[in-house]
């Protein structure tokens, strides 16, 4: 989220300069939007009429919890109940925002297939450019040929269209139009794509997407397996549209509006990027209060293994700051961002400790100093890509804790 947050305050500056000829222009309408869910009844919304199509964290935790137990009871009936002490270790993934810095988690993904020990996991959640991983990621090694063009064949124009920046700044939802990458989402993840989601759930594993809900101001956890397994006409386009929403940058990229019924009547949510909450998570603390109970009193446990992938980098990038206002404000934004994103990995971090969770995270390091000249340049995102896949191919560092 950091650097298309940071391009879009750029964006916003150069129209500040010209705001005062938007004084004498005709008052135009606004985009429209439906009626917004009662504040209080936001968890008891519906999108698709499922019970579990989505968790509000923290607050679903139970609710996320059961979702877990049953997913471990369908994987049982598959596989079959391992003798104590015989269990598989349970491998869980999450991936990060960063824009066009996802190209670094995707050829580490990649590359980590070409090592030969990539395992298959449980659980992957996604966020923003982590979102659009995710799936792919989720489905394995056969999605690697187009996981690969997803950041190596694009370019901005599958992106993002430019809107008239005056008109945008004062009227309209966003600074630029994302049906370009509506497009491309919609090109990769299609009914057969759908399909294999649902059969990795109805196998045992959990595929978890997060966007925000402006309206309510509160993170949302989508279900995309249960989702996908529902059956229901509108899955694939509800899907697509939550992938759309994760990567909407507020500001930069339009919110994806959500319609949704409560007691019978339609309302509306706006959507936007999951990082606006947090740029990357796990699963909820409540989830593994019995585990920890278990360690405290010195009994048995499964074995846990976490990957943490982080499309970016995890230390500070100084810099000269200008006395200009909105130098200025950009460079606190983006402080504010790299703060969050340190942050939410000490946090997974801390939960997989006392979780006693195997952790393990992947960062762009000091290695890699190219940066980008525009948002999702081609170029960048292929240097980029190859440098993540190279490391991996022959067995990436992964730490094993915080750098500091």
């Amino acid at each position: 989220m950091g650097q298309k947050l940071e391009d879009a305050m750029k964006i916003t500056r150069r129209a500040a300069l010209f705001g005062g000829a938007g004084l004498g222009l005709a008052a135009c309408a606004t985009p429209p939007r439906g009626p917004a869910v009662p504040i209080a009844r936001t968890r008891d919304a519906r999108v698709l009429g499922l019970p579990n199509e989505r968790f509000f964290f923290p607050w679903d935790g139970d609710a996320f919890r059961t979702e877990v137990l049953a997913a471990q009871a369908r994987a049982r009936q598959i596989y079959g109940v391992p003798r104590r002490g015989q269990e598989r270790t349970i491998e869980l993934l999450a991936i990060s925002g960063g824009g066009e810095n996802g190209a670094f988690g995707a050829g580490l993904l990649n590359g980590w297939t070409e090592a030969g020990n990539r395992p298959t996991f449980s659980l992957v959640t996604g966020v923003s450019t982590g979102a659009l991983t995710a799936p792919f990621a989720f489905l394995g090694p056969r999605y690697d040929a187009a996981l690969k063009a997803v950041y190596t064949d694009i370019t901005p124009k599958d992106v993002l269209e430019q809107r008239y920046l005056l008109n945008a700044a004062l009227f309209e939802d966003a600074l630029a139009d994302s049906a370009p990458l509506f497009r491309t989402i919609s090109k990769h993840l299609n009914e057969a794509m759908l399909t294999d989601i649902a059969r990795a759930y109805e196998r045992g594993r959990l595929l978890l997407i997060g966007t925000s809900d402006m309206d309510a101001q509160v993170p949302v956890a989508w279900n995309i397996g249960a989702i996908a397994a529902s059956g229901h006409p509108k899955a694939l386009d509800l899907v697509r549209r939550i992938l759309l929403a994760s990567s909407a940058v507020p500001g930069a990229f339009p919110p994806v509006m959500i319609d949704v019924m409560l007691d019978g009547q339609t309302y509306q949510e706006m959507h936007v990027d999951g990082g606006a909450f947090t740029q990357v998570f796990l699963y909820p603390r409540s989830v593994t209060r019995e585990r920890r109970a278990n360690l405290r009193h010195g009994d048995h446990v499964q074995p846990v293994r976490a990957y943490i992938i982080r499309n970016g980098r995890l230390t500070p990038n100084p810099a000269r700051t200008e006395r200009q206002t909105f130098v200025i404000a950009q460079r606190a934004i983006a402080s504010m961002i790299s703060a969050s994103g340190f942050n939410d990995v000490a946090r997974i971090r801390n939960t997989t400790r006392e979780d006693q969770v195997d952790f393990n995270l992947a960062v762009i390091g000091p290695d890699f100093q190219d940066e980008p000249k525009e948002p999702f340049e081609q170029a960048f995102m292929r240097k980029l890509y190859d440098h993540a896949f190279a490391q991996a191919r022959v067995g990436y560092p992964w730490m094993k804790d915080l750098p500091y």
